[in-house]
């Protein structure tokens, strides 16, 4: 069983597996006669293949309790996906690079702040939603379309809280 600690969310430490979606640390500019901030192109939404589309869901998840025991990560291969609490829910998340097999040296584990949302990029191995505290709402952005856009790959994994 591999072990993780979380760490907090940071842009940086994210960056090899998608974007952190957050308008405390983005640019805006203005629109709507100046009462509206817009924060503009935070992440890159990916629809790879054929008659591929965008979706945009809500997910309303149950919350997990800690440590966080998981049996497999998933991926996306032809699409990103992303995730954003409308409650300031904190989540709990697990990632390693895209590749065929998983490395367990290259898993890593972050905990949101509850402001913070995540774009997994295409092929990403990731965890299924963990919300923590309580039930939690979030808007999804991914891929709709022909083809097999969701692969899982068995690993134990057990995460704490830093």
């Amino acid at each position: 069983m591999l072990e993780l600690n979380a760490e907090p969310l940071t842009p940086e430490a994210f960056a090899p597996f998608g974007e952190v979606i957050d308008s405390r640390i983005a640019d805006y500019f203005p629109i709507n006669a100046g009462r509206t901030r817009r924060y503009h192109d935070l992440a890159t939404v990916e629809t790879l293949g054929e008659d591929a589309r965008t979706l945009i869901s809500i997910f309303v998840s149950q919350p997990v309790a800690l440590p966080l025991e998981l049996d497999f990560l998933e991926r996306h291969p032809l699409g990103s996906q992303a995730f954003m609490p409308l409650h300031q829910e904190r989540f709990v998340i697990v990632v390693a690079p895209p590749g065929d097999e998983i490395d367990p040296t290259q898993v890593r584990a972050f905990v949101t702040d509850g402001r913070q949302g995540v774009n997994y990029r295409a092929g990403t191995w990731h965890a299924i939603q963990a919300v923590l505290e309580r039930e939690g709402e979030f808007l999804v952005v991914d891929r709709g379309g022909a083809g097999n856009n969701c692969e899982e790959f068995t690993l134990g994994v057990r995460v704490n809280l830093a």
